[in-house]
């Protein structure tokens, strides 16, 4: 169930920015949220994931940004979210401190490479040229930096959070256990 929470959570990281009239420069739960999810529930549930940030990406698209809705434009990154979940469900299977941090490295870094490279490839923002490719990457550089720190905030947090609600209950078993001995 935990794991659920965690993905609207991400979704909503999304959505409440915009409904506070803020927006932010890609500080959202999505990344360390999607890796929580993907380490916690069998494979074939990385499609609820995709259908969750896909509806968001569509709301985000019609009614925040104003701009029309076209799915090719998106199955670049709905892709890289089911593929983050599988990834999650390979490396996270054994959750450890490298394991969480390989897998934050993964998703801000490939995120950050594939869909902007989707942009440059398949948007006129750039020119087709290995420069305009360079430049759609240094102009996502930022993107890329608090994407990367907020994934590992989040997931040091997501992945946490069971850990050290597990050592409370073992602490109170223990002192019950203590306290029924004297």
């Amino acid at each position: 169930m935990y794991a659920f929470v965690v993905l609207l959570l991400a979704a909503l990281s999304r959505l409440v920015p915009h409904m506070m009239h803020g927006v932010g420069i890609n500080i959202t739960a999505v990344g360390a949220g999607l890796l929580f999810f993907g380490s916690r529930r069998p494979r074939w549930q990385a499609a609820i994931a995709m259908a969750v940030m896909a509806l968001t990406d569509a709301y985000l698209t019609k009614y925040v940004y104003g701009f029309p809705f076209h799915i090719s434009g998106y199955l670049v990154t709905w892709a890289w979210y089911g593929a983050l979940c599988l990834i999650a469900s390979g490396l996270l299977n054994k959750v450890t401190v490298l394991r969480v941090a390989a897998g934050v490295f993964v998703s801000a870094t490939g995120f950050y490479v594939l869909v902007d490279f989707a942009l440059w490839a398949m948007g006129n923002l750039y020119p087709h040229t290995f420069a305009g490719l360079g430049a759609c990457y240094v102009a996502a550089l930022p993107f890329y930096g608090n994407d990367l720190a907020c994934t590992a905030v989040l997931s040091a947090v997501f992945f946490g959070l069971p850990v050290l609600a597990a050592k409370l209950v073992e602490t109170m078993h223990n002192v019950r256990n203590r306290q029924a001995l004297q």
